[in-house]
């Protein structure tokens, strides 16, 4: 299997192995934005025949914080919880979409990829892509057998703030801010205390990622890319990514992870450095 083909799945691959009676298959339909709280109004409205419904400020995160940021890392007992109730099991193979080009579904990858899940994909294109290909919805709630997953953390690597710090100031490491182009420069800041970036961090707006159909660029693009963005290889260079509180950097993540990169994620994230007044911040391109 290629490194892409281990992070996402397209809509007609997905539809043919569900077609194909995949008992172990779990769909979650993560449908989520940042300042948007219609997310299950959305799914229940219309959904992949058998997706259950996850809610990332829930389920996906544990309670916000000035120090620890607006999206922290759940606590592992409860994001194995919340997996069991989703009905992830032991062996379990899972998809994750959204319909915003898989910027919250990714959330969800990360997560489970980092609690030890070792088969988790997202659906390339997400909700558009499948109904763009004609297949079926279905609406309303869906009701599942509890799950028995065992999850432990650390499959994929974390930042602290101090690893942040070091990357981005330090020759043989690379910091990548995913968000949008304004907020790095510090031109705008809707929701975090300071405007402007970690110093020595280079801008690379996850929308980059992704066609204008939703979908992630092909490999040679995103090569292409990164590249220029100045990632070397995974064996070259330690990357890291951070974006306003550790959802799309994970879309970046994921993304790097299909050339066969291995990024870490700082999940603390802009909201978690821009609260700590000891933490320098840039601004400008």
């Amino acid at each position: 299997m290629s490194a892409r083909d281990a992070v996402l799945v397209s809509a007609r691959a997905l539809h043919d192995e569900i077609a194909a009676g995949a008992g172990d298959l779990v769909l979650l339909d993560v449908r989520w934005a940042l300042g948007v709280t219609d997310g299950h109004e959305q799914y229940l409205a219309g959904h992949l025949p058998g997706a259950v419904f996850v809610d990332l400020e829930a389920e996906l995160a544990a309670p916000a914080s000035p120090a620890r940021g607006r999206h922290p890392l759940p606590d592992l007992a409860d994001l194995q919880a919340a997996a069991r109730r989703w009905g992830v099991r032991a062996g379990s193979r899972v998809v994750a979409y959204d319909a915003v080009g898989a910027t919250s579904a990714a959330r969800a990858w990360w997560l489970l990829r980092w609690a030890g899940l070792a088969d988790v994909r997202l659906l390339d294109g997400g909700l558009g892509a499948w109904t763009g290909e004609g297949f079926a919805v279905e609406t309303g709630e869906v009701a599942t057998a509890p799950g028995d997953v065992v999850l432990s953390q650390g499959a994929l690597p974390t930042l602290t703030p101090d690893d942040a710090a070091h990357l981005a100031s330090s020759g043989d490491g690379l910091l990548l801010d995913a968000r949008a182009g304004e907020r790095f420069r510090g031109e705008v800041e809707p929701v975090d205390p300071r405007a402007g970036h970690v110093p020595g961090a280079v801008s690379a707006p996850t929308t980059g990622n992704l066609g204008p159909d939703g979908r992630f660029l092909d490999e040679a693009a995103l090569r292409e890319r990164f590249a220029g963005l100045g990632v070397e290889g995974a064996a070259s260079r330690q990357v890291g990514v951070y974006c306003g509180s550790g959802v799309t950097a994970a879309h970046e993540v994921a993304a790097l992870a299909t050339i066969g990169v291995d990024a870490a994620l700082y999940a603390g994230s802009w909201s978690q450095w821009s609260n700590d007044e000891t933490r320098p911040v840039a601004t400008g391109a």
